[in-house]
């Protein structure tokens, strides 16, 4: 009653050598599985049990041996029944590779067919219970059946999964990797059906970093769906806010006017820090003396500080043109418009501090820059008085040297000459060294002078 799995190779189509392989493995698994239902024996659901794994892994260790082409092509040919039991052994990494060879058709069936892990982390739904948003785990397609939700938010969605949620809900989902259009029209506008689409940047402030990640909104049937690549601390904080206090939001707009708020909050944080650093940058500036290698430092922390502020800037300035462009639709309620009028005069306090803070990183950039030309300006003087000192040693140096100058000491022993000539160069260093010094000291007090006689 056993079979073999000693299958000859066609060389001409490998794909019925698999799947025949594939067909052996489930035939067995099936015929075992009849088998021990219909006799009566001890341990029956142990036996059965040991049986179905040993023939699943052997079928799974055959479809981890397969490349994607194949697998694809063996679970297009497959029977229903017999499909979705392999389909259940493929590693979960392969999936979405596989998913993309499949026709739509078998696609759909199998993306309903299978739980998977990853989907927890990229899917979250959220429904309304007691006035409060409340998460509801949604592992596969079929969880969404029993959900209602008001919110629908995917965090880095692979393709199959955006797929089979738009799919679900009767709506196209975009690739967060394509929302870098900045066109007005094409980031905010309600389409045939409706739908209300919006692309907003939001700021994750990182302390290695600090950037603008795009998010990608749709309201439809009263639901928000959210679509981005990472998870940002405004998501976090809007499911915080939404959990612990009942009324909050009510319906899908509620969300999106609250995230946006929860943004400009989180905008005037960063805000917040930027500045704190920046006060820290300035007590350095300000000190008597900056080095070289402080001033680079210096330069680097203004620097972050202007990146971070120009992007908060640029961040709530699009807030304000999506809040614009709700309000000039009609859509929001009463209570909708004066929330989102709020939002708007809280950006105008912010663009206020932005202002500011581009002033005050003007003045310690220049600051900084002027004290890195001190430093350079005190080289220059240094190498000067070098220069001014050893000039007549040079010249003396250079009479020295001649062949006159034996003529002119003849008679004296060459030590006597030598030993004068050095120490005549050394007092007329040690002179003009002196003597520069005093007339720099006595300018310096000229100016002093003069400086005081005018205050007074």
């Amino acid at each position: 009653m056993t079979e073999s799995l000693d299958i000859r190779p066609n060389a001409e189509d490998p794909l019925e050598q698999h799947l025949a392989e594939v067909q052996l493995l489930l035939s067995r698994h099936r015929r075992v599985e009849d088998l021990v239902h219909r006799q009566d024996m001890p341990r029956h659901e142990l036996v059965e049990e040991v049986l179905h794994k040993q023939h699943l892994v052997e079928l799974q260790k055959l479809l981890n041996r397969l490349d994607t082409h194949s697998i694809a092509r063996v679970l297009e040919t497959l029977p229903e029944e017999d499909r979705d039991i392999a389909w259940q052994q493929v590693a979960e990494a392969r999936c979405e590779p596989i998913l993309e060879l499949l026709p739509d058709d078998v696609r759909e069936e199998l993306v309903g067919a299978r739980t998977y892990a990853s989907v927890r982390n990229m899917l979250n739904a959220f429904e309304l219970k007691n006035g409060r948003l409340a998460q509801v785990q949604v592992d596969s397609r079929a969880d969404l059946a029993n959900v209602k939700p008001i919110w629908v938010d995917l965090v880095a969605p692979t393709s199959f999964v955006r797929a089979w949620v738009g799919k679900y809900f009767g709506l196209e989902l975009p690739d967060p990797e394509d929302l870098t259009d900045l066109e007005a029209s094409a980031r905010f506008y309600v389409d045939d059906n409706g739908e209300v689409h919006l692309h907003s940047d939001f700021l994750l402030d990182k302390p290695e970093e600090a950037r603008n990640v795009a998010v990608a909104f749709i309201l439809h049937d009263n639901i928000l769906f959210s679509v981005r690549n990472e998870e940002l601390p405004v998501f976090r904080l809007q499911r915080l806010r939404a959990r612990t206090q009942p009324g909050y939001v009510t319906d899908g707009m509620d969300v999106l006017l609250d995230l946006y708020d929860a943004d400009v909050e989180y905008s005037a944080d960063a805000l917040e820090d930027v500045y704190a650093e920046l006060e820290q940058v300035g007590r350095q500036v300000l000190s008597p003396q900056v080095s070289d290698d402080e001033a680079a430092e210096i330069l680097a922390e203004i620097a972050k500080g202007e990146d971070v502020n120009g992007r908060i800037r640029r961040n709530v300035l699009d807030t304000r043109r999506a809040l614009s462009f709700l309000m000039r639709s009609r859509m929001l309620s009463q209570e909708q418009q004066e929330d989102s009028r709020q939002i708007l005069r809280d950006i105008e306090s912010l663009d206020g501090h932005t202002s500011f803070l581009f002033g005050k990183i003007n003045f310690l950039m220049d600051a900084t820059v002027g004290f890195i030309n001190i430093n350079q300006n005190k080289r220059v003087s240094k190498l000067t008085t070098i220069g001014v000192v050893f000039t007549p040693l040079n010249i003396i140096a250079g009479i020295g040297g001649m062949s006159e100058f034996s003529m002119m000491t003849e008679g004296v022993s060459w030590p006597v000459a030598y030993g004068a000539f050095t120490l005549g160069m050394f007092i007329i260093g040690f002179a003009s060294y002196h003597a520069l010094r005093y007339f720099e000291q006595r300018k310096t007090r000229q100016l002093i002078g003069a400086r005081r006689r005018k205050e007074s």
